[in-house]
């Protein structure tokens, strides 16, 4: 592995106008990353990459590096681009495994931050290292949010997950898993016990439904259910998987490692409109999981998912007439993408939200509540980690200059 890396990083041209840099949404600086690495300055590339972006080792795993980073490198228009993400996973996970110590000088301001998701973590190291005193509040047992919950520990490993949570308890971040704020611990009860800003960061983790016949039936699941605990799950061999994103790719490759033997995708559209990572189909490929393209799902029985044919027009999906087929099934498992989870909007009086649930925020990323701010998918709907990142470090520059105002008056 550090022999590909090392030879990876040889390739790199060191370009004066790294069109790599141009297409990362984090603008991350990779010609000074690997330029480190080859010197010999490992601790200075990784202290680097997390200064940019704290789940830099995360994103180096679950980024769509085909079509940013990677989709930029100028050796990929005749060839084969440098594997950017392969050497800034083994940069950053050996800055992560190396022992930590935080020397941060306190300053005035408390903040409460709901959720430790992508968007979470980013805030809780940002504003943590600013010396605000941080409290973050986690409705599960462990940290990480979708990150743990949502995507398979044979993809990202949990490990990671737990040395951040070690790194923010170093920090001084203070830790409440198993918290749910919403029915009983409110946004009103955070603001009566001292807290300056709220940064809510709770993703979306209500399953959308198909809205067919049969989705209530005992042998169908919904995907963000199934990956949070696969254990529980008897499905048997023959498994359809509805949807084409990763996280349906996610789903299909963690049946097939829990034993299912005849697992399959159904998309609605062509191959080429798959919205997940070309990698992670050609890893499903590799998997042993089976396409069906083209058919959209109508009924859900027993023993049985009945589907219809699809055709695209100019862009545009068709129902094609006399095209119905039935497929045998021991189980379903929807994947058809998340919303947002309504236990703090419901609860709360001023956050509002859109037609689809989810937070209003300004360009500041205050919501329509003074001093409550939001990020992540619960702001924009399901999107990358990098995404998420790079939207809460700006709404994290926001909440430093709230709160420092606040204490000026």
């Amino acid at each position: 592995m550090a022999k590909h890396i090392m030879h990876e990083a040889k390739r790199c041209l060191n370009c004066k106008n790294p069109q790599c840099q141009g297409r990362c949404p984090i603008a991350t600086d990779i010609p000074s990353f690997i330029q480190n690495f080859l010197s010999g300055n490992i601790e200075k590339a990784g202290e680097g990459l997390f200064s940019n972006n704290p789940l830099s080792v995360i994103c180096s795993i679950v980024c769509p590096h085909e079509h940013q980073c990677e989709g930029g490198c100028v050796l990929g228009k005749k060839g084969k681009p440098v594997n950017i993400s392969g050497i800034e996973n083994y940069i950053s996970d050996y800055y992560l495994s190396m022992p930590k110590t935080y020397n941060v000088e306190k300053k005035l301001g408390k903040i409460a931050i709901i959720g430790s998701g992508p968007a979470g973590l980013t805030s809780a190291f940002i504003l943590g290292e600013k010396g605000f005193h941080v409290t973050l509040f986690e409705a599960q047992e462990k940290l990480g949010g979708f990150l743990r919950y949502g995507i398979p520990e044979f993809r990202l490993p949990n490990r990671i997950l737990d040395t951040f949570t070690e790194n923010l308890t170093k920090l001084g971040v203070k830790i409440r898993p198993n918290t749910l704020i919403g029915p009983i611990l409110t946004i009103d009860t955070l603001f009566r016990d001292g807290y300056d800003a709220v940064f809510i960061a709770t993703g979306v983790w209500n399953p959308n439904t198909l809205n067919i016949k049969g989705e209530s039936l005992g042998h169908v699941h919904y995907a963000v259910a199934y990956l949070k605990n696969p254990e529980v799950f008897s499905l048997s061999n023959k498994v359809v998987v509805v949807g084409g994103g990763n996280t349906a790719m996610d789903v299909a490759r963690t049946a097939i490692r829990k034993g299912s033997k005849d697992v399959t995708i159904l998309y609605r559209r062509d191959e080429a409109s798959l919205p997940a990572i070309p990698s992670e189909v050609e890893l499903a490929k590799l998997d042993g999981v089976k396409f069906e393209f083209l058919v959209s799902p109508i009924e859900i029985g027993e023993n049985y998912i009945k589907c219809v044919g699809n055709e695209i027009i100019d862009g545009t999906l068709h129902h094609k007439e006399d095209t119905e087929l039935l497929l045998d099934v021991d189980s379903v498992i929807i994947a058809a993408s998340q919303g947002p989870r309504s236990n703090i909007v419901s609860h709360t009086t001023g956050i509002q939200v859109n037609n689809r649930g989810l937070l209003i925020i300004d360009e500041k990323g205050m919501t329509t509540r003074e001093g409550v701010f939001a990020s992540g998918d619960v702001v924009t709907g399901a999107k990358t980690v990098v995404e998420a990142v790079h939207h809460t470090k700006l709404v994290c520059d926001a909440i430093e200059t709230y709160i420092d105002n606040k204490y000026k008056e």
